[in-house]
């Protein structure tokens, strides 16, 4: 059940973004984080900075280090050292300390360092302040209690000329509790935030998807019930999901037209089957009952009469399976010359030469059945010409027979359909050769059409691309 839950593509949307959700707001939440903790950084050292130009400044005037009044050591400790180490002055109640670099929080008395105060002599002049702080981190226990803080270092020369170091901190207690209720914030509503994520996308999946299933249960009763003439659902939202199902309709309405197509294909050809059949059992009968009576002529023209049949049905059958012509060079001149030799009442008027590429087999088929069908329509007299038409080689078959109606040019190209004054002409026609000749035009990438000829009968026109046009 998990992995079907798994498979569905609303779960997997869902996870997905939630996935993404989850990796995005991880990764702002750092960025956040790390925002904050140096702003919070930044904050602390101006504060340090501040406290120690503070102390420095009043060392510079030549306040005594005994005398410099020192801010709480719990909120800012200080340190003050000489460039030898020595501790000259640190905050009351500062213990221990770490990050200056000079551990001692002991002030040691030495000669010449600051003033006493009731120093007699003349005030010197003040000192110098040093321009960039250094910035550090460490700790200090004030008042054995110990926390974080960030150092700033200023150099000053007090008015003995002699340099020193203050160290002053801010402390990091206020950056830790930040970052924490930051941080703990984020970890209470991430998964909230997540589930709210989770149940939108899941429910925006399932109103876009529902759609989907629709479509899916329609085609599977259209498979169960075998009837091609239902169609699915369109939702009419003008989205991928409608396009969807326009195109699904449109592939049923397809499917039904060529399982149509099939059904009275098959139809037809039985029915044309059973006449020839019929009259050759027939006429087998009688002569197995008298032998003097077989008709063996009739015999072998209703024989002749299947396989031609037989051997249409299998070209039609090849052309709808997609069979692809064979790419060799054909010179029409040549191939209307050989069909039309054959066949009396056929002239050629104009054959140039004109090479294409395809089937020779198949093209001879073409005009074969184009010459057929224009001698049983002809009066008199039938005509070809060959010739060339910019990049398109064409072959016109022309008759002064009764033409066709304009209403029937393009029925009469489908299968297994002849006029009904063809009909009465055509004693052995079964309506494929137009059929056929035309698939096979189609399928070397050319045309064939039917129009009027200048002696008033029909003109088929065969089009197909020439050789080097390719």
């Amino acid at each position: 059940m998990s992995r079907r839950w798994f498979a569905s593509v609303r779960a997997r949307a869902t996870l997905g973004a939630t996935a993404v959700v989850a990796v995005a707001l991880v990764a702002a939440g750092i960025a956040v984080l790390l925002s904050l903790r140096g702003d919070l950084t930044g904050r602390a050292d101006g504060e340090a900075d501040a406290v120690a130009r503070q102390v420095a400044g009043r060392i510079a005037t030549g306040t005594p280090y005994a005398a410099l009044d020192l801010p709480d050591g719990e909120e800012n400790p200080v340190q003050v050292v000489d460039r030898d180490g020595r501790v000259l002055a640190v905050s009351e109640g500062l213990t221990a300390i770490s990050g200056t670099g000079v551990p001692g929080v002991v002030p040691e008395a030495s000669p010449g360092t600051g003033r006493d105060a009731d120093d007699d002599a003349d005030d010197p002049e003040p000192g110098e302040i040093g321009g960039t702080p250094w910035h550090g981190q460490g700790s200090a226990t004030v008042d054995e209690e110990s926390d974080d803080y960030r150092f700033s270092r200023v150099e000053v020369t007090d008015p003995r000329d002699e340099t020193v170091l203050v160290y002053a901190g801010a402390s990091l207690g206020a950056q830790r509790d930040a970052v924490s209720t930051a941080a703990t914030a984020m970890l209470l509503g991430l998964p909230l935030l997540l589930g709210v994520v989770a149940c939108v996308t899941w429910l925006v999946t399932r109103r876009a998807l529902r759609p989907v299933e629709s479509i899916r249960g329609e085609l599977a009763e259209i498979t169960a019930s075998q009837d091609l003439s239902r169609r699915v659902p369109e939702p009419g939202t003008h989205d991928e999901v409608d396009r969807l199902a326009r195109t699904t309709n449109e592939t049923l309405s397809a499917l039904e037209s060529s399982v149509e197509r099939q059904r009275r294909f098959v139809a037809d050809a039985s029915h044309e089957l059973r006449s020839p059949l019929a009259s050759l059992r027939t006429q087998l009968e009688v002569g197995a009952a008298h032998p003097e009576l077989l008709d063996v002529p009739g015999a072998v023209e209703d024989t002749v009469r299947l396989q031609h049949l037989a051997a249409d049905l299998l070209l039609l059958a090849r052309l709808d399976a997609g069979e692809r012509p064979v790419g060799a060079p054909v010179d029409l001149a040549v191939l209307v010359a050989e069909e039309a030799g054959d066949r009396p009442g056929v002239t050629v008027e104009s054959a140039e030469p004109v090479e294409v590429t395809g089937s020779r087999g198949q093209l001879g088929r073409v005009l074969a059945n184009l010459l057929d069908n224009a001698r049983r329509h002809a009066r008199a007299e039938v005509t070809v010409t060959v010739r060339r038409m910019g990049d398109l080689a064409v072959v016109e078959v022309a008759d002064d027979g009764p033409g066709v109606p304009v209403a029937d040019r393009e029925r009469i190209f489908e299968r297994f359909v002849r006029l009904d004054d063809a009909r009465s002409r055509d004693e052995g026609g079964a309506g494929l050769g137009l059929a056929i000749a035309r698939d096979v035009a189609v399928r070397h990438g050319g045309t064939l059409t039917v129009g009027v000829s200048p002696a008033g009968g029909a003109l088929f026109a065969l089009r197909l691309p020439l050789a080097d046009s390719r």
